[in-house]
């Protein structure tokens, strides 16, 4: 089965993070990790590729930390995905010539399903995300047993 890597969605998960902060606040790596239940170890290393791919912003001092590197409604899913995953296709032949492209009956599918991953992914946008996330958060129900 395809499962985008740890990697992937934690960077996901991270980018929604910040995006539910109040802007332009550094957040610490290690209450990113905290959050995420990761070591700040991992944590530092998927916002390295983050800030190298231009999708977060670090900040040093005691106040430092990280933040988004744009407005999360310009940020998508995509953007994530493509820096920490690469191109995100079910089959290397879907972006590759192989040599029964000719005669492959499945190489379409794999392309339209990989296209199909591609538009959702693109049309999500991490500031969609970190709404659903504070909608969650805001209907939990809490129940006080006696």
């Amino acid at each position: 089965m395809l499962q985008l890597s740890t990697k992937g969605r934690y960077a996901t998960r991270i980018m929604v993070y910040l995006a539910m902060q109040p802007q332009g606040v550094p957040v610490p790596k290690q209450e990113i990790a905290q959050s995420e239940q990761i070591s700040a170890d991992y944590a530092e290393q998927i916002l390295r590729v983050l800030k190298s791919a231009g999708l977060v912003a670090s900040h040093r001092g005691v106040k430092g930390g990280f933040t988004l590197a744009r407005d999360p409604e310009r940020i998508t899913v995509a953007d994530v995905l493509d820096a920490t995953e690469g191109a995100v296709d079910l089959a290397p032949c879907v972006r590759d010539e192989c040599r029964r492209a000719t005669q492959c009956v499945t190489r379409r599918l794999w392309r339209d399903a990989s296209s199909c991953l591609s538009r959702i992914f693109g049309a999500t946008t991490i500031r969609a995300l970190a709404g659903e996330a504070l909608e969650m958060a805001q209907s939990k129900v809490l129940i006080y047993d006696i």
